[in-house]
Parts: C-alpha cells; sequence; structure tokens
C-alpha cells in the first residue's frame, strides 16, 4: 500500500513528499531551494517553515525515529505527496513546484503529527505550461489514470461478485488480475482521505479490526479462513470504493514533477516494502504487484520521455535501459498469463529484484529536478 499521492488541482503546484524534524534551507546550483527536513518521533518541522512560491527540492530523513516511517503535505483536506518507508537511516529527496498557500505536514504516529508549512510570495509559473509536450504529457497520463481505473471497475466486478456468491475457487483466480488494476494507481487514490486503505489496507495497517476492509480483508478469508462468510458487506464496500475512486479521479489533474515522483514511489514500494513478501501475505501473488507497479511508473517515465530527452538524454536512456532489465527479470516468474507464488522465490532472487529495482528508481528520482 503506497502513499505517495498525484491527484491535486494543477493549479496548486508540483508533488510534495514530507517529512519531520529540523535542518536547514540552502540553494541548489540549478537555483532550486531545499527544504531539509529530519524524522523523529516527536515532531513535523520543516526547514524552514516557510517558503517563497516556486520550485522546491526536499531532503528528507528518518535519524532515529521507530514509530514514523512516513510524512505527508496536506492542504485543505487532500495529501498532495508523501514520503513512505523510511526507517531509522533511510533518506530520500524530490522535487516539485509549490504555489502560495497554507500547508500541513503531517507525520502520522509522531508525538506532534501536525507542523503548519506555508508559501509566500506571487503565484509560481507551471514549468513549461506552454510547452506542448508538457501539455501533451500532462493529457497522455490523465487519460492512462482514467482508463486504468475504469478497467480497475469492470474488472473488479466478476471478482465481487464472486465474492458474494461464496465461490471461493472463482474469487481467487479473479483476485490478483482485479487487483492489479489498482496497483498501477494506487498513488491516485492515496490523496483521497481515507480511502486508500478503505480499499487496500493490511491488517497491521488497521486499529481496530472491525474496520478492516478492502482487498486484502477479503485475500484473508479466501486463503487463511477459507470461508467467504460474512463478506457480502465487505464486497459491497469495496465496490461502493472503486467507484467512488473512479468518480473522483475524472476531475485529478496531474503536474510533469507530481507523474516523475510517483513512478519513483510505485518502484519504492516494491523495493522497501513489497519484496518482503507482507503485502499479499496469504496469496503469494505478490508478483502480480511487482508487475503492476513497474507498469504504472514506466507509463509514468514514457509519458515524460519527450521532456526528458531535451533536458537530459544520457539520463532518458539509462532509465529506459534499466526498465528493460526489470522486466526481464520478472519474466522468468511468469507461468502462461499469471506469475509463480511468491513464497517460491528464494532470498537471493529477491535480493537480485531489490537490487535493480533500487537502482532504477535511484535513476527516476532524478527526473522532477529535470523536468521542473
Amino acid at each position: 500500500m503506497s502513499r505517495l499521492i498525484y491527484a491535486v488541482p494543477l493549479a496548486l503546484g508540483g508533488l510534495l513528499v514530507a517529512g519531520c524534524g529540523v535542518t536547514e534551507s540552502t540553494k541548489t546550483k540549478a537555483g532550486t531551494d531545499t527544504v531539509t527536513i529530519a524524522v523523529t518521533d516527536d515532531s513535523c518541522v520543516p526547514s524552514p517553515a516557510s517558503v517563497k512560491a516556486g520550485p522546491l527540492t526536499f531532503n528528507v530523513q528518518n535519524k532515529n525515529s521507530g514509530r514514523v516511517s512516513e510524512a505527508e503535505l496536506m492542504q485543505n483536506g487532500l495529501i498532495l505527496g508523501e514520503k513512505e518507508n523510511l526507517t531509522p537511516g533511510l533518506s530520500g529527496k524530490f522535487t516539485l513546484r509549490l504555489q502560495p498557500g497554507e500547508y500541513v505536514v503531517n507525520c502520522p504516529n509522531a508525538k506532534t503529527d501536525q507542523t503548519k508549512f506555508t508559501v509566500t510570495g506571487k503565484a509560481a509559473d507551471t514549468a513549461g505550461s506552454t510547452d506542448q509536450s508538457v501539455q501533451a504529457a500532462v493529457t497522455a497520463y490523465d487519460k492512462y489514470i482514467n482508463n486504468q481505473v475504469d478497467t480497475l471497475v469492470s474488472r473488479s466486478a466478476p471478482f465481487i461478485a464472486a465474492v458474494k456468491a461464496g465461490d471461493i475457487p472463482k474469487a481467487k483466480s479473479l483476485f490478483a488480475p482485479a487487483r492489479t488494476y489498482y496497483e498501477m494507481i494506487e498513488p491516485v487514490a492515496e490523496s483521497f482521505g481515507n480511502l486508500d486503505p478503505d480499499i487496500d489496507a493490511r491488517v497491521n495497517d488497521v486499529a481496530n479490526q472491525k474496520n478492516w476492509t478492502g482487498f486484502h480483508r477479503i485475500e484473508k478469508a479466501l486463503w487463511q479462513d477459507k470461508s467467504l462468510a460474512g463478506m457480502g458487506p465487505i464486497a459491497d464496500k469495496l465496490s461502493a470504493d472503486i467507484t467512488k475512486l473512479q468518480k473522483l479521479t475524472k476531475t485529478a489533474k496531474f503536474q510533469p514533477a507530481q507523474i516523475a515522483n510517483g513512478s519513483v514511489g510505485l518502484l519504492d514500494e516494491v523495493a522497501k516494502s513489497k519484496i518482503t513478501g507482507e503485502e499479499d501475505r496469504y496469496s503469494h501473488t505478490d508478483l502480480w504487484d511487482f508487475d503492476a507497479n513497474v507498469a504504472g511508473a514506466r507509463e509514468a517515465f514514457q509519458v515524460l520521455q519527450p521532456i526528458l530527452q531535451k533536458k537530459d538524454p544520457k539520463l532518458t536512456s539509462t532509465i529506459s535501459t534499466q526498465f528493460d532489465t526489470v522486466v526481464k527479470a520478472l519474466t522468468k516468474y511468469r507461468k502462461g498469463d499469471a506469475y509463480v507464488d511468491y513464497s517460491t522465490v528464494g532470498t537471493a532472487d529477491r535480493r537480485q529484484l531489490t537490487t535493480i529495482v533500487n537502482a532504477l528508481s535511484e535513476s527516476l528520482s532524478k527526473v522532477a529536478g529535470e523536468i521542473v
């Protein structure tokens, strides 16, 4: 379950993945302001807490917190961006554009979990807003997201029907094929409050088990409980939540920096959490998720490729090659139209997947800075 967010009106600016704590503000060689943030158990304090509108690079580091592993930027109840899976010692950075206004840096589980973050000055120009390649990328990605969500709705319908009918074999066969369309665009759902947890929370993500809903609740019923008794209401809610997602994404807009950072988030989720097998712990269909996350990340890169090609041809070529390497690595685990049970994938193979996905993610992390 990723928590990196795309969906935000274009006028609000770019994606921000924030954290908790304090350090300094600097100026990058390209003239982009830098805000450094440290994750701690105590607070969410970006440094500086006020910046001028325009391009920003955020450096995020978890120095010592065992209880806080993610941070979010929010405005008017919408999550605009996030960095997660930050265990002690891990760090990351992202680049975006922000418009003037009041924001909130939110760090779930911190003692003081929200801190105000202010953007001042005049509205920042959207980078390349009149560039045809930028507009083409935004339009293409918007179309992609809506197509995937529409397919999610149609592919989930027979799965939900099988669950309600108590047909365990059929529901099992449809679980991964339906959910893959959610995994391709999962970051989009996370901007809409509790919608992502309602659809895709794992058991350890929910404080009260009575409130656990979504794909993974049904997954447990199918593979561990071996009974769909009582799953009718859960299936109905899943259907309603997916339909709600479809409606909300129709009005969501994206900026190039958001698209770029989102591709990194999808790959980070593979390398830093899903690689352990914790996501689909009952069905072991994790490789379906890997494939979907990589596909979603690749689509994001490809719509931005014409822009990046003008800025950095070498980086563009490197990323293209690395995507080919990751896809080839996943292909060895295919079995017909499906993937092998992830529990059969050994430690060495998992380590290899982590290495090549991390390498790709590192290259992709440079894209937002180039196109902003």
